[in-house]
């Protein structure tokens, strides 16, 4: 028989175990929460900031203190906020190494723009994001208590440590200038781990989210530039961060060796460009509406040196003469009073156009009150060129069939109808109920002036002219936009 002295040693030795089990864990959890209740300073910086520092530590510890790593769910959460994790090299070295190899066929440092680019527009968006979400989590609220918590979420984070060198100074104004060094980059390790040197400072993610961060707190246009990096050699990663329009300043007065025209980050340069382009955009449409209002009163002046003839001038040959050039001066400068007013500087609505010109040539020639205009149309949208070549073309017709189809008729109509059809056709359609003509009209060989143009119009247009006499004169014209 087993003794109870023994039984009784058994479960002394059992619980024991199980005690050093238990202090086993707890270690193992000490630990782990002491990683994110760090003792040792997450960011170094000049002594005037030491204790706004000291203070942004101990408010990102607590921030980061409380963490989840869920893998069953497939969650990371630090302080009620979705994390994940991303190997650093994949946004760095591999990054480049595969932008290389998708854009082979393009110039190596063209390449290696392009993913500097992208780099730079994600870091820096997301730099501001995250302080605009933990300034709100944190409730902070003065720029540089913002600004200081920053390079401690960096730390946390896995970005970088940073040190903030002496000649920085970080006001919320034009003069805005921090000059700075990332001595445990994750972008300069992922090169050097793989042990490859590039000719170019590779910490653009570094770069970008630092100067989104910063831009947030201080709420004014930052961006940052990297003027040494330890993946080319470097003795550190060293950063200068100011306003886009005073970076260059900065680093022509740097004293470090620095390329003369450093690449400022495509973020605030394509922004800048856009600035640019959208103020010249606007420049020039304000010159083209001038000259468009200029050409249109220059070719009414000549319409009213026309009128001055009609004073001294009794041959009725010549008054029709300038009462066809009339028409073909009016239809041209309503083009031009259209663009004007409209806010699309290269086409007009058609609709309008025809409605206009109509309108003014019925007034010129009058025409009995039984004489009916029709105009039937779909809805088009054409270029300059083409809407003077049309303008035109109807001007000539309609002027003919108003002086010709009604000379002893005392009713009819004239109608003017444009289809638009398939794969950008139309057809334009100008016919009468007049008389018609006693032979058939040879459109390659026009014997009147106003043919002459209207045929040189159509060939300018690439397109097609048909004819028909019967039961009145009808044109046919097909074009493509």
């Amino acid at each position: 028989m087993k003794s109870p002295g023994n039984k009784s040693n058994k479960r002394v030795h059992k619980h024991q175990k199980r005690i050093e089990e238990l202090e086993s864990e707890n270690a193992i959890l000490k630990e782990k929460l002491n990683r994110f209740s760090e003792t040792k300073d997450t960011v170094k910086a000049p002594e005037t900031f030491v204790p706004v520092f000291n203070k942004a530590q101990e408010t990102v510890k607590e921030y980061f203190r409380n963490i989840d790593f869920n893998p069953s769910q497939g969650t990371i959460t630090i302080n009620d906020d979705r994390y994940v994790l991303i190997r650093a090299s994949a946004l760095s070295y591999d990054f480049f190494k595969v932008i290389k190899q998708l854009y082979r066929d393009e110039d190596e440092n063209e390449a290696f723009n392009i993913g500097q680019n992208f780099l730079f527009d994600i870091g820096h968006l997301i730099g501001m994001e995250d302080a605009k979400q933990f300034h709100k989590k944190m409730n902070l609220k003065d720029p540089i208590e913002k600004l200081s918590a920053g390079p401690v979420h960096f730390a946390y984070s896995g970005w970088a440590f940073v040190d903030i060198l002496p000649e920085s100074r970080p006001t919320p104004d034009e003069n805005y200038f921090l000059k700075y060094r990332h001595p445990y980059s994750f972008e300069a390790d992922s090169w050097i781990k793989k042990g490859q040197k590039s000719d170019k400072p590779v910490c653009i993610m570094n770069a970008a989210y630092s100067s989104g961060w910063c831009e947030q707190s201080f709420d004014i246009e930052l961006t940052a530039v990297e003027i040494s990096c330890r993946a080319k050699g470097d003795k550190h990663c060293t950063f200068i961060m100011a306003p886009p329009d005073k970076i260059k300043e900065h680093l022509t007065a740097s004293k470090l060796n620095v390329p003369k025209r450093p690449k400022i980050p495509v973020f605030f340069e394509r922004k800048n460009i856009e600035k640019g382009l959208k103020k010249s955009l606007e420049e020039k449409e304000i010159l083209l509406r001038e000259i468009h209002h200029r050409v249109k009163n220059n070719l009414q002046i000549i319409t009213s040196f026309l009128n001055l003839q009609f004073k001294n001038i009794e041959d009725k040959n010549v008054i029709d003469a300038i009462l066809k050039s009339k028409s073909r001066i009016n239809s041209m400068a309503l083009i031009h009073t259209k663009l004007y007013q409209s806010d699309n500087l290269s086409s007009i609505n058609f609709e309008e156009y025809i409605n206009e010109i109509v309108q003014s040539i019925t007034n010129c020639y009058v025409i009995d009150n039984n004489i009916k205009c029709i105009v039937k149309y779909s809805s088009a949208i054409f270029d300059i060129d083409l809407s003077i070549n049309l303008g035109l073309i109807i001007t000539e017709l309609l002027t003919n069939a108003c002086k010709h189809a009604f000379k002893e008729k005392r009713d009819g109509f004239v109608k003017i109808e444009l289809t638009s059809m398939t794969n950008n056709k139309h057809q334009l359609i100008i016919e009468d109920n007049g008389p018609g003509l006693l032979q058939d009209i040879d459109m390659n060989n026009p014997k009147t002036l106003g043919l002459d143009i209207v045929v040189g119009l159509i060939n300018q247009i690439n397109g097609t002219i048909e004819t028909n006499s019967n039961n009145g004169l009808k044109y046919v014209i097909n074009f493509e936009n």
